[in-house]
C-alpha cells in the first residue's frame, strides 16, 4: 500500500472488526530503508489501553491492513491490556486462538 505520510495525521485507527483504537498523532520512519515503521496514536480508546500510564502507543506499521479515509489495523486481541484488567470469566476461541 501507498500513501503520501502527510495523509496519515490526523487519522482515526479501528482494527479490522471495527473497535477504535485511536488518532493518528506521528509517523515513524526507517530512512535509510525509505519505509514507514510505526505509527504512533494518542486519543487512546480506554476500554482498549489503559490510558492512566500512557499518552500514546507506536502501532507496528506491519499491523496495518488499509489506509483510506481511515487507519485499519489487523484485530489484537487483548495486545494492550494487561492481564489482570481482563474479565475473570474470558474464554478465547478457537477462531481467535488460531490468529
Amino acid at each position: 500500500m501507498q500513501a503520501e505520510v502527510s495523509t496519515l495525521f490526523g487519522l482515526n485507527m479501528y482494527t479490522i472488526k471495527g473497535i477504535y483504537i485511536g488518532k493518528v498523532n506521528d509517523v515513524m520512519l526507517e530512512v535509510n530503508d525509505k519505509k514507514v515503521t510505526g505509527l504512533a496514536v494518542g486519543k487512546l480508546n480506554p476500554d482498549v489501553f489503559d490510558t492512566s500510564s500512557s499518552k500514546g502507543v507506536v502501532i507496528p506499521y506491519r499491523w496495518v491492513t488499509a489506509v483510506g479515509d481511515v487507519v485499519l489495523i489487523r484485530h489484537v486481541k487483548d495486545q494492550f491490556k494487561k492481564p489482570e484488567d481482563m474479565a475473570e470469566d474470558y474464554e478465547i476461541s478457537e477462531d481467535e486462538e488460531e490468529q
